[in-house]
C-alpha cells in the first residue's frame, strides 16, 4: 500500500492505452488547440512542427490527463510540457493579470542548468505570464524577492523548493499540475529523499506529468503512486535495454527509507533506455596514455567544431581542458564547481564559437540542450548505462546527426567488459575499432581476448553494475568465517 508520504495517498491505474513511436497528427501546434500567440512564439523559437512525442503529448496534456512518457533526449519532451501548461494558462484570461498570482505549475528538476534553461524557454513563449527559476548554488534572497506576489511556473530542484517552503516563500497549496523532468535522475540516491519530501508538500488533487529518457522500474513504481488513469507514451529509436537506477531508489522514496544507503546495493540496473536513430556510435581501442593525442587527432581529421567531451572527476576536467589548450584547441572545462555564470558562460562560448570543444563531467549530461553540437568523446566511460544514453544524448538531437565516440581503454581489460554492459542494456553492438597511429601497444585481438577473460568483479574500478554489493560481500565474509571455525572432517 502507498501511503501518503507521496503526496498522493492512493496507487494509481496505469490507462493500457501505450503510444510507441507515436506519429505527429498535426502539420502545426496550431491544429493541436495551442492558441494562435503561443503558436507564434514557438514558430519564433524555433518550434514550428511538433515532434512525435510533443503531437501526442500535447492533447493530452490539454485534456487533463497524468502522463508518463518516456522519450529519447532530443525529442522534444520540454516542449511536450511546457506549450500545453503556458496554454493552460491562457485559457484563464484573468490568469495574467491576478494578484496575487496562484501558481499553476511546477517543473521538478534535477540539476540547476537544466532548471534554468528550461524556465528561460518560458519567459520567452509566454513572457506575460510570470516564471521563476528557483535553484541551488545562487543566494536565495532574490529567489525570495521574485516570488513575492506569487508566480504562474515555478521551476525549482528539489533543493532549493524545500528551503523555499521553509521559509513560507511559495505557496504550493493551490498548485494544478507537477512536472517532474528527468524523473529518472530525480530518483536517484542524491535527490530521492528531496523528491519525497517535495511531493508531501503538494495538493493531492493534480495533473502529474513525468518525463524521462528512461523508464526503469523506479520511475513506473513512481508513478503508479502519484498518477491517476495515467497515459503512458514511449517513443523508442533504439532497441529496449537497462537503464541506470534500481528499484532499491523508489523503495527509498515510497517507504521513506532512511537516507545514505550504500550505493553498492543499487548496482542491479533494470529498466529501457532510449537513444536518437540519427545518432551514430564508435568504440575506439586505445592505451591509457594515448587518449588525449588521440582526441587531439580527431578534432582535426574530423572537423569537429563543436564538441562535448566527458571525463569521471572535476580533477580530470581541469586536467584534459589544460591539455588540449596548451595544445591550441579552444578548449575550457564545465563541472559543478564552477559559478553558474561561469557554467552559462561557457555554454555560450560553445554555442558562439569561442569553444571548440568543453570537457565536462556528467553535470553536463543531462537535459542540457545544444543545438549543433557534433559529437560527443567519452574520454571516461560513464558509470552506468543510463548516464551513457544522457551523454550520447547531447547529440544528434531533434532529428539532427551526431556522434558519439566512446574510449575503450586496452591496458585496462575491465573497460572492456563495462562497455560489453553498455552496449547490452542499449540493446546494439558497437564494433571496435583502431585508428592509425594510435594503436594499442598490444594487438587487438589479444586486448579482446584478455578482457573476456576477467572475471565478473575483477578489473571493474568500482563501476555501477559490475560491484558485489554490500550482502554479498557480508555473505562472503560469513561463509569465510563459518570454513575457519567449521570441524577438520568438514572443511
Amino acid at each position: 500500500m502507498v501511503g501518503p508520504g507521496l503526496g498522493g495517498g492512493y496507487a494509481a491505474r496505469m490507462t493500457e492505452t501505450s503510444f510507441t513511436n507515436p506519429a505527429p497528427a498535426a502539420a502545426d501546434f496550431s491544429g493541436l488547440g495551442l492558441p494562435a500567440p503561443l503558436v507564434r512564439a514557438a514558430a519564433a523559437a524555433g518550434w514550428r512542427q511538433p515532434s512525435r512525442v510533443q503531437a501526442a503529448a500535447l492533447p493530452a496534456v490539454l485534456a487533463g490527463r497524468d502522463l508518463l512518457v518516456r522519450a529519447p533526449t532530443g525529442a522534444g519532451k520540454t516542449g511536450a510540457f511546457l506549450l500545453p501548461l503556458l496554454a493552460q494558462l491562457m485559457a484563464d484570461p484573468a490568469a495574467a493579470e491576478a494578484r496575487p498570482r496562484r501558481l499553476h505549475a511546477l517543473v521538478l528538476a534535477p540539476t540547476r542548468d537544466l532548471a534554468v534553461q528550461t524556465a528561460a524557454a518560458a519567459m520567452a513563449l509566454a513572457p506575460a505570464y510570470k516564471t521563476v527559476a528557483a535553484v541551488g548554488g545562487l543566494s536565495i534572497n532574490p529567489q525570495m524577492m521574485a516570488l513575492r506576489g506569487g508566480a504562474h511556473l515555478l521551476v525549482a530542484t528539489p533543493g532549493r523548493l524545500l528551503d523555499l517552503s521553509r521559509q513560507n516563500a511559495v505557496r504550493l497549496n493551490e498548485l494544478a499540475v507537477l512536472v517532474l523532468d528527468e524523473a529518472d535522475r530525480l530518483l536517484e540516491p542524491a535527490f530521492a529523499d528531496e523528491t519525497r519530501r517535495v511531493l508531501q508538500l503538494l495538493p493531492r488533487q493534480r495533473q502529474t506529468l513525468l518525463f524521462s529518457a528512461t523508464l526503469p522500474e523506479a520511475v513506473q513504481t513512481l508513478a503508479a503512486a502519484v498518477q491517476r488513469d495515467a497515459l503512458v507514451l514511449q517513443l523508442a529509436d533504439a532497441g529496449d535495454a537497462s537503464a541506470a537506477l534500481a528499484p532499491a531508489a523508489a523503495a527509498a522514496v515510497l517507504a521513506d527509507a532512511a537516507p545514505g544507503a550504500d550505493e553498492t546495493d543499487l548496482a542491479d540496473e533494470t529498466g529501457t533506455v532510449a537513444l536518437p536513430a540519427t545518432l551514430r556510435q564508435r568504440a575506439v581501442w586505445v592505451d591509457t596514455p594515448q587518449r588525449t593525442p588521440l582526441l587531439r587527432h580527431l578534432l582535426r581529421a574530423e572537423g569537429w567544431t563543436r564538441t562535448l567531451v566527458f571525463v569521471a572527476t572535476q580533477h580530470a576536467c581541469e586536467h584534459v581542458a589544460g591539455k588540449l589548450a596548451r595544445a591550441g584547441v579552444a578548449a575550457t572545462a564545465f563541472h559543478a564547481q564552477l559559478s553558474p555564470g561561469r557554467r552559462n558562460e561557457v555554454l555560450q562560448g560553445l554555442q558562439s564559437g569561442r569553444f571548440q570543444v568543453v570537457v565536462a563531467t556528467d553535470v553536463a549530461a543531462r537535459g542540457l540542450d545544444l543545438p549543433g553540437l557534433q559529437a560527443v568523446v567519452n574520454y571516461d566511460l560513464p558509470r552506468s548505462p543510463a548516464d551513457h544514453v544522457h551523454r550520447v544524448g547531447r547529440a544528434a538531437r531533434a532529428g539532427a546527426e551526431g556522434v558519439a565516440v566512446s574510449f575503450v581503454l586496452a591496458d585496462a581489460p575491465g573497460s572492456e567488459r563495462h562497455f560489453r554492459l553498455i552496449e547490452k542494456r542499449q540493446g546494439q553492438r558497437v564494433p571496435r575499432e583502431g585508428v592509425p597511429g594510435f594503436e594499442p601497444a598490444a594487438p587487438l585481438a589479444e586486448r579482446a581476448a584478455a578482457a573476456a577473460a576477467v572475471p565478473q568483479n575483477e578489473g571493474t574500478g568500482g563501476i555501477k553494475g559490475q560491484r558485489k554489493s554490500k550482502k554479498d560481500k557480508l555473505r562472503e565474509a560469513a561463509a569465510r568465517s563459518a570454513a575457519v571455525h567449521a570441524p577438520p572432517h568438514q572443511r
